[in-house]
């Protein structure tokens, strides 16, 4: 249970209590969230899947904003509480996400070999080339050969990650049905009842908008380490090397930008506390939404090449098989690799706002 014995608000307009105000309202809507999940569950009667998975979508929503907040405003709270609650939200969310992760997964690897089968190389008629030159009739035939091959690799491709990624959402389904049974989330839930109504403060003379102003300068620092310059040329293929590697544990070039995308959280949740400080407004909000979605897609793309990836070591798969799931790796690839240009356009328009 949160402790008690701090005064639970500042001054009337004070940082604490705008900070105080934000975390009552985030921890209201978790506990309707886990109320609207518990409805919709098999147990009562009218529930769909589809009310448990918005309801748990929800869940993480505010689970993730409570944990934000208590990272980004931690010295106006009482910090041995904030600090133990944390940790505990980030498993619950990180647990919760697990499963739609992997339908969105599925879905995206599918659709992405339906797409790349379906297209067919036009053979052209055109008189043989001259020695020592490829032909265009000779490249159409290997086309039309590599075409096959991916025609016929990927429904076994499609067949394989369908078994691997429907294993791996029913186990973390039947997870989170644990996490959620357990005595380790009802004490999550006991204290974010408490936050409720109740929010630790501690007596600081803290200033709202500078510790808004330090998640923007961590965010910005972050940006400024990525390779820009190379992401700002499109098609640059500096995105498809990851994974190409025959070491099976590579350092990922992905961690920076998957960090810049934790940062860029935690700056718009930092932005919902003190909607009038630096880096609001319709133009910067804007570019930052864009920023925002071009992560989620660099994040999705580089996990869905991963998994495309973890599927072609599977042993004894046929050749056709593993040559699908090869094309199908370096698509989502170089998805990363226009992800990465997105954000770049989309981060320059909004320092360009914020200047």
């Amino acid at each position: 249970m949160a402790k008690q014995h701090l005064e639970t608000s500042g001054a009337e307009g004070s940082a604490g209590e705008a900070v105080a105000a934000y975390l009552r309202e985030q921890a209201t809507e978790f506990l309707r969230s886990l109320r609207q999940h518990r409805e919709s569950g098999g147990s009562a009667p009218g529930g769909t899947a589809e009310e448990a998975a918005g309801a748990a979508r929800a869940l993480r929503r505010s689970a993730r904003r409570v944990s934000g907040t208590l990272h980004t405003f931690r010295p106006l709270l009482d910090p041995e509480w904030s600090d133990a609650l944390r940790p505990e939200l980030a498993w619950l969310s990180g647990t919760l996400a697990q499963e739609h992760a992997y339908a969105g997964r599925l879905e995206r690897l599918l659709s992405a070999l339906h797409r790349l089968s379906g297209a067919h190389a036009v053979p052209a008629q055109t008189p043989a080339a001259p020695p020592g030159r490829v032909g265009t009739a000779q490249l159409s035939r290997t086309e039309n050969t590599a075409s096959g091959n991916l025609t016929v690799g990927a429904a076994k491709a499609g067949a394989l990650l369908e078994r691997q990624l429907t294993l791996a959402r029913t186990r973390a389904h039947s997870t989170a049905l644990q996490a959620l049974g357990s005595s380790r989330f009802h004490a999550v839930a006991d204290n974010v009842a408490v936050l409720a109504s109740e929010v630790p403060l501690r007596a600081t003379t803290a200033d709202l908008d500078a510790l808004a102003a330090s998640a923007r300068s961590r965010l910005a620092e972050a940006v400024a380490a990525l390779p820009l310059h190379r992401a700002g040329h499109p098609y640059n293929a500096e995105a498809l090397v990851q994974g190409l590697t025959a070491d099976t544990a590579p350092p990922s070039q992905d961690a920076p930008w998957h960090h810049v995308r934790l940062l860029l959280r935690l700056h718009r949740y930092a932005q919902e506390v003190v909607p009038c400080g630096p880096g609001t407004g319709g133009g910067p909000a804007d570019a930052e939404t864009e920023a925002a979605a071009a992560l989620d897609r660099h994040r999705d793309a580089a996990e869905a090449a991963a998994a495309a990836a973890h599927a072609a070591r599977t042993p004894r798969i046929a050749p056709a098989t593993a040559y699908a799931l090869g094309v199908l790796h370096a698509d989502q690839r170089h998805d990363v690799e226009a992800a990465r240009f997105a954000f770049q356009r989309a981060w320059l328009k909004e320092a360009v706002h914020t200047t």
